[in-house]
């Protein structure tokens, strides 16, 4: 095959035709008549909103904003933004009493004060927890530290050990699970279907949240990398302030983009490299094309390799006995 810089390019016009039909034909197959996405502001979100309502319809597309109090506000406002655009009216749902019913924060903060004891939320303290971002220079492992923002604005951040990580990392994905709990009982009282928004660096790396983000009836976008899914944002217009928006997690009170706390790399060169890979392209080809190093193309290819295999067990259904046989 051919590799160059343009081999992620597509026919916007026919993916998102394909993908407003896979949606219908998915939700019919399921009697559902219509569909739910929670949108973010982002730009995934903002194109499955807009495929959702090409296949059924501003009427029969509910967009529910699930912001906490984390959230950055401007999120709401290009989701608003967003609905407005294409004619659906939003849905606001504030999910903070449901985290801090579940203990959401106060787990979370409880493993940060064993790492930055001076942390307190309540006082003007954020956190945030980041991997390395050296991956092209030194081939570090994904391995997590802690940021913490005071009051004053005074930037620090410690290694993160791994109880503090998994605690962290459990307590926030109560927020994930908390939305798509929403988002189902919006779906269950119209009996729509529910429409997930994760790309494929998202959905094949696990950068989800098993039975959260990931818990959902459809994913059109699955397997569209992330500079993909940009050229259908920008085919089905898709407001500008999110297109260029830098993509964030939009989870922890410190702000954080999806660079620095999963891939360690921008978009652009990740998704090139990991085309490579799937098709098997020589890494000195590779090298020259995007114009990195050989060295620096593995590092990419490994990290990417590392991630699906530590991640696989979220993409597995669940494992279900097989019957006793006499």
């Amino acid at each position: 095959m051919i590799f160059s810089k343009n081999a992620l390019d597509l026919d916007p016009g026919q993916e998102t035709a394909r993908l407003s039909r896979f949606i219908l034909q998915t939700a019919r197959a399921s009697l559902r008549r219509g569909g739910v996405v929670g949108i973010s502001g982002g730009v995934d979100s903002a194109v499955v909103l807009a495929l959702a309502v090409r296949a059924f319809g501003p009427r029969n597309v509910v967009a529910v904003m699930m912001p906490d109090k984390d959230s950055d506000p401007v999120s709401e406002v290009y989701a608003r933004e967003l609905a407005a655009r294409f004619g659906v009216e939003p849905v606001l749902e504030d999910i903070t009493p449901a985290l801090t019913g579940f203990g959401c924060y106060a787990r979370r903060d409880a493993a940060i004060r064993r790492v930055f004891p001076e942390y307190s939320a309540e006082n003007g303290w954020k956190a945030k927890i980041v991997l390395p971002q050296d991956l092209l220079n030194g081939g570090t492992l994904n391995v997590f530290s802690i940021t913490a923002v005071s009051p004053d604005e005074k930037v620090e951040n410690r290694p993160l050990p791994p109880r503090e990580m998994l605690e962290i990392v459990a307590a926030t994905n109560l927020k994930q699970r908390s939305r798509m709990l929403t988002l189902y009982y919006h779906a269950e009282v119209r009996q729509f279907a529910v429409i997930g928004t994760a790309n494929k660096n998202e959905h094949s790396l696990g950068f989800f949240v098993k039975y959260g983000d990931g818990g959902v009836d459809m994913q059109p976008i699955a397997h569209l990398y992330k500079s993909q899914v940009y050229q259908l944002a920008r085919h089905l217009g898709v407001p500008e302030s999110i297109q260029n928006r830098i993509p964030t997690t939009d989870t922890y009170s410190a702000a954080c983009d999806q660079q620095e706390f999963f891939f360690r790399i921008p978009f652009e060169m990740l998704d090139l490299v990991w085309f490579a890979l799937d098709h098997e392209v020589p890494i000195a080809h590779v090298a020259e094309v995007i114009g990195l190093a050989e060295a620096q193309v593995q590092r990419v290819f490994d990290d990417i390799q590392r991630k699906q295999r530590a991640t696989r067990f979220l993409r597995l259904p669940p494992v279900v006995a097989e019957p006793l046989t006499v």
